[in-house]
């Protein structure tokens, strides 16, 4: 059996495994990303925060108005 005829099979073997480990890798990092976001949003002090809508903002001036009035 020529070297070749045994390398090429080897080479594809870790090169498959080499994509399955950065594919779970980056997997996982995603999923630690996304949990880290949703637990700083649970703490409220960061993550993001959408700014109010301008419905939201017309409601805030209506009912300040309305108290100092």
């Amino acid at each position: 059996m020529d070297g070749m005829q045994l390398a090429l099979p080897v080479l594809g073997i870790v090169a498959a495994a080499a994509v399955t480990f950065y594919a779970v890798s980056f997997a996982e990092l995603r999923e630690k990303s996304f949990r880290d976001l949703d637990d700083s949003e649970d703490d409220g002090n960061g993550g993001f925060k959408p700014s109010p809508s301008s419905r939201e903002r017309r409601a805030r001036r209506k009912a300040s108005k309305n108290t100092n009035s």
